[in-house]
């Protein structure tokens, strides 16, 4: 057992996130995201939301500093409204990152980016659009 470690990081996630170097990517992606056909490492939280995995993460890696934005979200089509979910996610990265600017990728982009992401959290969220992938930094 350690200490620090948030209880929601799997033994398996925190190898993922301790093999990721700088500009790895990661995705969390919600119930209804394809992780199994997307990831070249797929790591189950079946039972957690994408808000509580992204606090966690964020516990343990720092977001790339070195681009416009680590942090991007799967676009909604125009006719849609702002999920409620992505205010949830601006004040997780602000209070575990600083003022970090967030983009929004249209869906078959965020798809290919999340094909070749370093892997992929498949979570147990309900929110619709909450997928997210997060960009590791430099350890300072």
């Amino acid at each position: 057992m350690l200490k620090g470690i948030p209880a929601e990081i799997s033994p398996e996630l925190l190898k993922i996130l301790c093999e990721m170097g700088h500009g790895d990517e990661i995705v969390l992606g919600d119930g209804n995201f394809p992780a199994a056909s997307n990831a070249k490492r797929l790591v189950r939280a079946d039972g957690l939301g994408v808000p509580q995995m992204l606090n966690a993460v964020l516990k343990l890696i720092p977001l790339d500093t070195y681009v416009d934005s680590p942090v991007m979200l799967m676009a909604t089509l125009e006719t849609e409204p702002t999920p409620e979910i992505w205010a949830d996610y601006e004040r997780i990265v602000t209070e575990n990152n600083g003022k970090t600017n967030v983009t929004q990728l249209e869906r078959f982009d965020f798809y290919e980016r999340a094909r070749n992401a370093y892997a992929v959290v498949a979570t147990g969220e309900t929110a619709i659009y909450a997928n997210v992938i997060l960009k590791k930094g430099v350890v300072k």
